[in-house]
């Protein structure tokens, strides 16, 4: 009897630690994948960390961010591309910087309008605009110079620009200070008829006064921008004329001034010059005239300058510039500018190489004539 309860109790002390181990490991329930094999190596990218694309800059609003209206109450208030105030308003503009420069409707300087003031303080520049009127609608523009020394250029990264419409019911057009202008249709470039509207709200049509007729615009060819006018991007001598413009909003229609389409035939390039002395040989006491004339488009400007003999020595001499168009014919015009050099009392130091040098916004053109004494 004894011996089987020693028996009994030794397997029972084998038995109970292998039972307790299995209920020891049954009491944690296995989590969801435990038994997976996790790779050891593995780069996790932390959540909420991804860079978007850089998306473009976008160099018009960064320009705009520094030219501001003021508002009522000190409150500010950034410009877009365009602003609609009513004639007889009045407006405040800041340019943020400590050197800045505008620009606006140049007839404002035309006629030293007291209307405007313009003031640069500490940390923004100021333009003030009282007692509006319609011919005060165009594009006001500001931006900051950097100078070195007295070398000073445009901060291209920091400029502000809006055009703003100073709407008036019995001004549809911006007025202009002349009843007819003349615009030059050139093959190699678009023209403009500047028929401005103070209104963007406008319906603007063009026409021409013989024959009449409304000119269809097909906004490829012929376009209209409320900013500039008509624009014919491609003239030919097929538009010539004389032609207005017409506008409706809320009311009667008004009729701008007329505009002379003027066909231009010279191409554009630098000065097209001849040089010519009369007489080329002169006698002591003599008069002569030394003539450079250059054939050239309507609108553009030539410079003349001379160099001559006498020059050094002061020579007195007379120098008279003047221009005029000619019709040549077909509808097609060009400008006649000349430059006349005059020695009135020829002497032997007067003789030589008299140069005329011609000069536009395309080049310079240099030619040359010999004055012998007789």
């Amino acid at each position: 009897m004894r011996l089987w309860v020693l028996l009994s109790l030794l397997l029972l002390q084998e038995t109970l630690p292998h039972v307790i181990g299995q209920s020891a490991k049954s009491k944690r329930p296995k989590e969801p994948g435990e038994n997976k094999i996790k790779p050891i190596n593995k780069k996790v990218k932390p959540k909420g960390l991804k860079m978007k694309e850089r998306e473009p800059v976008d160099s018009s609003s960064k320009s705009q961010s520094i030219l501001m209206q003021v508002m009522d109450k000190g409150r500010f208030q950034k410009l877009t591309a365009t602003l609609s105030l009513s004639a007889g308003q009045s407006i405040e503009l800041r340019c943020k910087g400590s050197n800045v420069t505008w620009s606006y409707p140049s007839y404002l300087d035309t006629f030293k309008d007291s209307r405007l003031s313009i003031k640069q303080l500490d940390r923004y520049g100021q333009l003030i605009l009282t007692n509006s009127t319609a011919a005060d609608t165009g594009e006001y523009s500001c931006w900051l110079q950097l100078c070195n020394g007295n070398k000073c250029r445009k901060d291209e990264t920091k400029t502000g620009s809006t055009y703003i419409f100073f709407t008036d019911k019995e001004e549809l057009f911006v007025p202009t200070p002349s009843y007819f202008e003349i615009v030059y249709l050139n093959p190699d470039k678009p023209a403009v008829i500047p028929c401005r509207v103070t209104t963007p709200l406008a319906k603007v049509t063009l026409h021409r006064e013989f024959p009449a007729e409304e000119i269809e615009t097909d906004e490829t060819n012929i376009i209209y921008d409320a900013k500039k006018g008509f624009v014919y991007q491609h003239p030919t001598s097929d538009h010539k004329g004389i032609v207005y413009c017409k506008a409706e909003s809320q009311g009667a229609p008004q009729i701008s001034i007329k505009y002379h389409l003027l066909y231009v035939e010279v191409p554009r390039g630098p000065p097209s010059a001849t040089i010519v002395a009369s007489p080329s040989r002169a006698k002591v006491s003599d008069g002569i005239h030394v003539a450079c004339t250059v054939l050239g488009e309507p609108d553009v400007d030539v410079n003349f300058s001379w160099q001559y003999p006498g020059q050094e020595l002061e020579r007195p001499v007379i120098i008279q510039n003047f221009w005029r168009l000619i019709n040549r014919g077909t509808g097609h015009t060009t400008r006649i500018s000349k430059s006349v050099l005059i020695i009135e009392d020829f002497e032997a130091r007067d003789a030589g190489n008299y140069i005329c040098i011609a000069q536009n916004l395309q080049g310079t053109t240099t030619v040359a004539t010999r004055v012998e004494l007789n």
